[in-house]
């Protein structure tokens, strides 16, 4: 089977997500061969370079959102005429009420034309589509959000959306492309799934979608408090709202990596009949040391693991060990994350640790000691947790704090370790603690204290939920039980959509024969020795048991 893997920001460039789970994904399932479309988003990430690939990654297409992509083509009167009527198909669907057939006319109109006449980056940055735009925007029925928008809004806006659809531009949907796909698989909704979307409408090639943090769900968080007008902030998420719809519309099936993904998915309007929920596959071997040792960690200290940013809620962390120390003077607090890459998580780093120096002092024990603060910050990879699994094993129970979350990946590789946790009940947190954890209110200091010094006095129950913890982690979040189950939705997708395989027999009405390639044609594997395949899988030199003076078989 050809599978065509659509990728947005990450596989198989080294940096990005969903660039791990693809990878493992990849090198799981050998006996199919994998064609890599994939979207960067940055100069620096390209800079990056590749992973490592296996060899049944037969091909690898790439396409830069980050830089402009003109292809120098205008339109004459005519395509004038279609781009407009297509534009404006699209523009009141994201103007007024998101009428999905007006929003799939626009979309597959201006595909249809940038197949045949390239020119869509300069349309869509022309004055044209001002127009129109503005059109969609003051014509009865249009949102009122939108209707105060002026020029520049128009400007930011169509600037937006000609990234987002660059992919109709590219020159991906062709029989020796994605049209010689046997299935289309998106790593993610949204631009990612545009690809997806018109190998589907022009060959007829099935659609799978996973989305592990749905897309809408992003660009709402991505959305909060960045400088944008007003108008141009509603005229995106209406656009990105009915991508999604459009997407889940048109997937054969849709993988949620939980079942918080899998409810934003049913609100955009996708069929649950076609949901399946898939949760991420983690490598369990490199936690098995610390899950399965008899070290259980400093009983008196707490350990935080994870990107340091906003959405981490660190402050309420520090606020709730506090009221620890209050009642357990011995008790330590260890945040350990990984590197701090950008400004903002760099102020955020700053400002935590100028809290923690407030909130505890360093301490001495006599007049001669060097003070000492029972919060540390340190980053993963240093000389006291040179690994991940190193993190989880420096303490006794792994907090999480977070206000967002989606799957909570820190979580699951804490229950790996067999270590007792306190989460936050946000995202998916309940989902994949099943109970073998404590779960409190986000932004709630006080309850997140009294969690954490039920499990430092009870060093039994947290060795119950510990050992609870590894073994549901073993049974529902592990690479091998993600690969299965993908290799049955795969099978169950090709069983029911035609395979895309050229053949040279027909009758005499110039029909192709059924069943005149044999299946032994399609052995999975790579043959060698000059041929692609061994001469006794060649159709012409088989004669069917049904031919006149066949042999038997």
């Amino acid at each position: 089977m050809r599978i065509g893997l659509l990728t947005d920001g990450g596989y198989p460039y080294a940096t990005g997500q969903s660039r791990l789970w693809c990878d493992r994904l990849v090198r799981g399932l050998p006996q199919h061969d994998f064609d890599v479309y994939a979207l960067s988003r940055s100069a620096h990430q390209e800079d990056q370079g590749w992973m490592e690939l296996p060899r049944h990654v037969q091909r690898v297409r790439t396409a830069p959102l980050w830089a402009p992509e003109d292809d120098g083509r205008t339109y004459g009167r005519r395509e004038r005429r279609l781009f407009a009527a297509h534009f404006a198909s699209l523009a009141a669907a994201v103007c007024s009420d998101g009428d999905p057939e007006a929003f799939a006319e626009g979309l597959y109109g201006l595909a249809g034309l940038a197949r045949e006449r390239g020119g869509l980056y300069a349309a869509l940055r022309s004055e044209l589509a001002v127009r129109t735009l503005e059109s969609a925007c003051r014509a009865p029925g249009a949102r009122r959000a939108v209707h105060t928008a002026a020029v520049p809004d128009y400007l930011a806006f169509t600037d937006e959306i000609e990234r987002a659809l660059r992919p109709l531009s590219l020159d991906w949907y062709g029989d020796d492309s994605l049209g010689a796909a046997d299935l289309c698989h998106a790593a993610s909704g949204g631009t990612a799934a545009l690809p997806g979307l018109l190998a589907k409408r022009f060959f007829g090639v099935p659609l799978l979608v996973t989305e592990y943090g749905v897309q809408l769900r992003a660009h709402y968080l991505a959305a909060y408090g960045t400088p944008v007008a007003a108008p141009v902030r509603a005229l995106l998420a209406a656009f990105h709202g009915c991508l999604a719809s459009e997407v889940y519309r048109q997937a054969s099936v849709i993988t949620p990596g939980n079942t918080h993904a899998r409810r934003w998915q049913e609100r955009c309007g996708a069929d649950p009949a076609r949901l399946r929920t898939v949760y991420p596959g983690m490598d369990a071997e490199r936690f098995t040391a610390v899950g399965e040792g008899d070290d259980s960690g400093d009983p008196n200290t707490l350990v935080w693991v994870g990107r340091i940013e906003p959405a981490k809620d660190l402050i309420a962390l520090l606020h709730a060990f506090a009221k620890v120390r209050e009642e357990e003077p011995g008790a330590r607090l260890r945040i350990l994350g990984a590197p701090v890459t950008g400004p903002e998580s760099g102020a955020y780093l700053a400002h935590c640790k100028a809290l923690a120096a407030q909130l505890f002092p360093d301490e001495a024990a006599d007049a001669h000691a060097v003070g000492d603060n029972p919060v540390s910050f340190e980053e993963i990879g240093g000389p006291e947790a040179p690994d991940l699994a190193d993190a989880y094993a420096a303490g006794a129970v792994i907090v999480l704090s977070s206000v967002v979350e989606g799957f909570p990946i820190s979580l699951v590789e804490a229950m790996l370790c067999g270590r007792a946790t306190v989460s936050t009940d946000v995202g998916a947190v309940v989902e994949v603690i099943g109970g073998t954890g404590l779960v409190v209110p986000p932004r709630n200091p006080r309850a997140l204290a009294d969690a954490c010094l039920a499990l430092l006095r009870d060093p039994e129950r947290r060795e119950r939920l510990g050992a609870a913890a590894r073994a549901r982690a073993l049974e529902l979040f592990t690479v091998e039980q993600n690969i299965a189950a993908f290799r049955g939705i795969y099978l169950e997708l090709i069983s029911h959509s035609p395979v895309h395989r050229d053949s040279d027999a027909v009758d005499g009405d110039g029909e192709p024969v059924p069943f005149a390639t044999p299946a032994e044609a399609h052995v999975p594997g790579h043959w060698t020795g000059g041929r692609s395949r061994p001469r006794w899988a060649d159709a012409a030199s088989i004669t069917t048991a049904a031919a006149p003076g066949g042999p038997d078989v």
